[in-house]
């Protein structure tokens, strides 16, 4: 059985505020957070991918990382 990596994407922006969601190695959304999370701040400090909505790996994920708090 291949073993899936676990992925965020943004979810939504409420109040101004994006929120993410974190997509287990089943596929399923268990968790949404906001930038200040720190699970979510060491995925994107190791150099995870971040991915739109759609599923699509953001070109701009970096740049969009370094304007995170």
């Amino acid at each position: 059985m291949e073993r899936r990596t676990m992925i965020y994407k943004i979810h939504s922006v409420i109040d101004g505020q994006t929120v993410f969601a974190r997509i287990d190695d089943d596929g399923l959304c268990r968790l949404t957070c906001t930038a200040e999370h720190p699970p979510f701040q060491e995925y994107l400090k190791s150099g995870a991918e971040l991915q739109d909505a759609d599923g699509v790996v953001m070109s701009d994920a970096k740049e969009f990382v370094r304007g995170l708090p």
